[in-house]
């Protein structure tokens, strides 16, 4: 799960699939599977009792707001703490399985207010220069998640801990910290957890047959493996790890936020659109792809969770950026960092999360009420020095 080259860090590797689940519908069999999910997914003690939920009766909308952390870790491991053969990380160039640095490359905070009949996602930039919580002072906000793990190490290893079993209860200590730190910044509290590995958004990419997406321009980068035609194209593997993942060539890390955003709402429209959930072989895929995938807060009735939101068939999803004021801000040990401002952060979540307006931008797909988002970013976020999109672009296309 660690990271040491900028060239090489992971973005947009989001657990997919609990998008999915939230508008599932609809045929025993689908439920059935939805079962088999939910007793064969790895799960992680990371939420606090105080900010647990309880579940509602099966089958009514959801009674109380919920916020749920998606993180995409630069992990060399797989969900159970087990080292990834050399020849996959080479096929999703991801380097050695010693390459790493145990950080978030992609944190967005998904709301759902009650009666789940609409959903907003707020991306949180990597690099923004935050407090940790902890005590650990004021670092890039994706080094929360390393610097509980390091700090939990030596404890863990002295109570005879090694191995996959070390790298699993260290891994709970780093998402513990994320997610505090994320809790302190935003001023949200954290309900429940999901996350993903480098591995396994290549396999959801590939379960549902591959997400339709659209460049400006051709790109070329020997880090990530990206090399894409512009215009349209569908892309799953390793191929839509490197869409996500693709650093060198870009603007500005918001460039790639918009790329992360564009690829969830197309992977939602992609499930949503093509009978996934009527068809016994892709949704069995499906599931089996979630749960090599991601990992989940321990408690965590998805089966529970997908009857409540039946309703967001006929709502949306919504996703916005928070406000930042510099791309470049000078720090100390973390060289160029994102600048924010804590309060102005807090007031633009409280405000887009209270907002009567929910409807996201896009023609609804087919039949099921879901818009699309291309890329939406907050107004207040600092423009990108990429250039007025081409007249010939596509409508909805990214860097």
């Amino acid at each position: 799960m660690l990271l040491t080259s900028r060239g090489r860090r992971i973005g947009g590797r989001v657990a997919l699939g609990l998008v999915s689940t939230a508008v599932l519908g609809v045929t025993g069999f689908a439920w059935t599977q939805l079962s088999r999910l939910n007793e064969g997914i790895v799960t992680a003690d990371v939420i606090a009792p105080s900010a647990q939920m309880p579940d509602g009766p099966p089958g009514e909308p959801l009674k109380v707001a919920q916020n749920i952390l998606l993180v995409g870790i630069d992990s060399r491991t797989d969900t159970n703490g087990n080292p990834l053969p050399q020849n996959v990380l080479d096929a999703l160039h991801a380097g050695a399985g010693n390459a790493g640095g145990d950080t978030t490359d992609t944190m967005i905070v998904v709301h759902i207010p009650a009666g789940g009949a609409a959903a907003t996602a707020i991306s949180i930039p990597r690099d923004s220069y935050v407090d940790i919580a902890g005590g650990f002072g004021k670092h890039k906000i994706n080094s929360a998640y390393s610097r509980g793990k390091n700090a939990a190490m030596s404890s863990l290893r002295t109570q005879g801990l090694s191995g996959a079993q070390l790298e699993v209860k260290a891994n709970e200590a780093g998402a513990k910290l994320t997610i505090q730190t994320i809790e302190q910044f935003t001023g949200l509290s954290i309900n429940h957890y999901a996350a993903v590995n480098l591995a396994g958004f290549s396999a959801l990419s590939e379960a549902i047959g591959g997400v339709e997406v659209c460049l400006k321009a051709p790109v070329q980068d020997r880090f990530s493996g990206a090399s894409f035609p512009a215009g349209k194209q569908l892309l799953s593997g390793p191929q839509a790890l490197a869409f996500v993942r693709q650093r060198h060539g870009l603007p500005s890390d918001l460039d790639r936020i918009a790329r992360q955003q564009a690829f969830l709402s197309s992977m939602a429209k992609t499930v949503l659109d093509a009978g996934t959930f009527t068809d016994p072989l892709k949704l069995s895929g499906l599931v089996g792809a979630i749960q090599g995938a991601v990992v989940l807060d321990r408690g965590w009735d998805i089966l529970s969770l997908a009857q409540q939101m039946r309703g967001m068939s006929s709502g949306a999803l919504k996703f916005q950026t928070i406000p930042v004021q510099s791309l470049s801000l000078p720090t100390p040990s973390d060289g160029d960092a994102v600048k924010v401002d804590p309060a102005e952060v807090r007031a633009f979540v409280k405000t887009a999360l209270t907002s009567t307006s929910v409807a996201a931008v896009g023609e609804p797909t087919g039949g099921i009420g879901i818009k699309p988002v291309a890329a939406i970013s907050s107004s207040s976020a600092p423009p990108s020095s990429t250039s007025p999109p081409s007249s010939t672009s596509p409508a909805g296309c990214v860097n």
